[in-house]
């Protein structure tokens, strides 16, 4: 890994779950570093977004975190301090409310943009060193659907249980709520070679975006209605006999039960529910059954909502009945969202979750931990509460809370009153890279490293597990989070279990992974680098990986996939008179998530300046507002104002919002905190609202 000064490093893109291969070349004049091509890596081969182009841009001191910040107790602000006076402030606060509170009022709050290294060190330090239930993730809004979805059905969850350049060569896609053109433009490639190799596209999503653009089929059903889209699909699957019965004979169990549920979805019935036109559901069918292989890629529209794991399960079902699983170039799939999406939720930063994706239930598991840990399995705390029901309780049970690479003030449903129970908190520390929303809010701000101060491993959609470099130093009153731990374990009286360097956290994850579902105990840092990244499980380092899972078996003890019986429910807020439109959400290409980072970069904001709100003419026209006029969007959650994006490409009863802003056009002062019971995914995507122009 040695490298000359002025050579390029090979690395990954600091955002989307792609982890775009790119080289990081040293400048001089005013950038840090500069992005050259990489060719090399086969998921982008070279191709970049405008974020990835840009990410050297956040690296500047001009918009970064350069030293600790502590607030003053006088005059409330938060002040420049030193390392030791930082740390220690943290460690007091954290202390003194364990002491008075006990060890399950200190919180601890994740992100799926985490390494593993980093998300693997947070968990066992909230586990060993706090000994608090008390730790979820941002990735609990991202694909936690999915996965529940994933281990209903397969007993394995990794987002795609292929390579991203099957897809290009399969026979029929399914693409159900993904704007995949704008939040990973460079797949979007192999769309377009599935369409060049005769392959047909299916894009089901209420906006014709710009992925819908390339479909050969675009259906537009009613936000919360996908999972009566997929029963009707399935329904007419088995009513035009096309079910593949030797498959679902061979290498599944349930069919009998889920299929008595589907016959109550007939055309007629899901055509009301949807809007979409029964000519179009069997248009549909067609297509997916005549391919001689096909897939189904779901994204965050079918997942977060309050039905979430049941609707990605119906999407399954449809797999399964069709054979369109454990087979090549063939299957379900979940686009990740965040950097570290899959990574993030198999190593310990999930409220249920041990390393290695293990139940933190399950004795076997704690025992296996445990051991590599050197503590007592019976210390190990029991599961604690999800994201949103976690955030619910600041200031209440949970009174102290360490926040690290997530923006909650943002990015969390319900958005003002969970910006209200962290300001009620009675100590606040964040850990980031730049004075986001929520790090304004803190008592502790720490300035930490990013992507191209460091070295770490992320894992991919794909499953795919990549290694990024550190390229540059980083300023010298900035740390990295694994630095941080070790400094907070040490002040809190475990001196040892915490070190700094991430290559040593690695080889301690892959010792507590292994035998667990993502087994990475063969994966090395020189293996990553020589292989261009590994995929999991790997057991051992002679062991070439797994591309691809479930060809011969699936990850279920008997090793046969599971249909679950799912039926239609309505969304957990329905519309009304008072309430008449429904909003969704979503992202944008030039903006990232909660965007604390890419609001920094001039060229992205030139790009994409501020919120807005999309709406049909006709709706536009019923509150007479006019393009770029203010308009009000109400929900029984608050109010948000932004400018009108008048379309044609939305449905006349639905607007939607990006969601990556602060302040009076923060989307997610909207939306609806509702859980999914098994996912406890929040209901993003799906709320009733009212729509006018602001003025009025």
């Amino acid at each position: 890994m040695a490298r000359t000064e002025t050579a390029p490093t090979a690395t990954h893109c600091p955002y989307c779950s792609l982890q775009c291969g790119m080289n990081l070349r040293p400048v001089t004049g005013g950038a840090v570093v500069e992005v050259v091509e990489r060719t090399d890596f086969p998921v982008n081969r070279g191709a970049l977004c405008g974020k990835g182009r840009t990410a050297p841009a956040v690296l500047s001191s001009r918009v970064r975190l350069t030293g600790p910040l502590v607030r003053d107790a006088v005059s409330g602000e938060l002040e420049p301090a030193g390392w030791d006076e930082a740390l220690a402030a943290i460690a007091d606060g954290l202390r003194r409310t364990r002491a008075v509170h006990g060890p399950d009022a200190v919180g601890v709050f994740g992100g799926g943009g985490l390494t593993n290294e980093k998300a693997y060190a947070l968990g066992k330090f909230a586990r060993v060193v706090l000994s608090t239930s008390q730790i979820d993730y941002n990735g609990r809004f991202c694909m936690s659907s999915a996965a529940a979805a994933h281990q209903r059905a397969f007993g394995l969850d990794r987002g795609l249980p292929f390579p991203l350049e099957d897809i290009a060569r399969t026979g029929c896609v399914i693409l159900v709520g993904s704007n995949l053109a704008e939040t990973m433009p460079p797949a979007l490639r192999f769309l377009t070679e599935l369409r060049e190799n005769g392959g047909r596209l299916i894009v089901i999503d209420p906006r014709r975006t710009r992925t819908a653009e390339q479909a050969d089929l675009h259906l537009a059903p009613r936000p919360g209605t996908d999972l009566a889209l997929a029963l009707g699909m399935l329904h007419l699957v088995v009513a035009a006999g096309r079910v593949d019965e030797e498959f679902v004979r061979d290498r599944t169990n349930g069919w009998d039960e889920a299929r008595a549920g589907v016959m109550a979805h007939w055309p007629e019935l899901v055509e009301r529910l949807t809007g979409v036109p029964v000519p179009q559901l069997r248009e549909a069918v067609e297509m997916f059954c005549d391919a001689p292989d096909a897939m189904v890629l779901t994204a965050r529209g079918p997942e977060q909502q309050s039905k979430g794991t049941d609707t990605v399960g119906a999407w399954i079902n449809l797999c399964l009945a069709t054979g369109r699983a454990g087979r090549p170039l063939s299957g379900y799939g979940c686009l990740t969202g965040q950097g570290n999406g899959q990574g993030g939720r198999e190593h310990g930063q999930k409220a249920d979750q041990l390393p290695g994706y293990r139940k933190l239930t399950d004795p076997a598991a704690r025992r296996h931990v445990a051991q590599v840990w050197g503590v007592d399995p019976d210390s190990l705390p029991g599961p604690g509460r999800s994201a949103y029901e976690l955030l619910d309780a600041l200031g209440t049970d949970v009174r102290s809370l360490l926040v690290m690479g997530s923006n909650p003030v943002v990015s969390a449903p319900h958005a003002a009153h969970v910006e209200e129970r962290l300001r009620s908190l009675d100590f606040l520390a964040v850990a980031d890279v730049v004075l986001s929303e929520t790090a304004a809010l803190a008592d502790v701000v720490l300035p930490v490293t990013q992507w191209a101060e460091e070295t770490g491993t992320t894992t991919s959609l794909e499953g795919r597990v990549l290694l990024r470099q550190r390229a540059v130093t980083p300023p010298d009153g900035v740390r990295s989070d694994l630095e941080v731990l070790h400094g907070l374990a040490a002040l809190l009286g475990h001196g040892k279990g915490f070190p700094a360097d991430p290559e040593e956290v690695f080889d301690e994850l892959r010792r507590a992974s292994a035998g667990g579902p993502a087994d990475y105990a063969g994966i090395t840092y020189r293996r990553i680098a020589a292989e261009n990244g590994v995929f999991w499980p790997c057991p051992d380092e002679q062991h070439a990986g797994t591309p691809r899972l479930f060809l011969d078996r699936f990850a279920t003890d008997d090793g046969r996939a599971r249909f679950v019986p799912v039926t239609h429910r309505p969304a957990a807020e329905e519309t009304d008179r008072e309430y008449p439109v429904v909003l969704t959400t979503g992202r944008v290409v030039a903006q990232y998530q909660s965007g604390a980072q890419t609001r920094r970069v001039d060229e992205l904001n030139a790009a994409a300046p501020g919120p807005f709100v999309e709406l049909h003419p006709r709706l536009a026209e019923r509150i007479g507002v006019a393009e770029g006029d203010p308009v009000a969007v109400t929900s029984r959650r608050g109010r948000a104002v932004a400018p009108a994006r008048i379309t044609g490409a939305i449905r006349q009863d639905t607007v939607f919002m990006p969601f990556h802003w602060a302040g009076e056009g923060r989307a997610n002062t909207l939306t609806n905190p509702a859980l999914d019971p098994v996912s406890r995914m929040p209901e993003f995507k799906v709320c009733a609202v009212r729509v006018e122009a602001a003025a009025g």
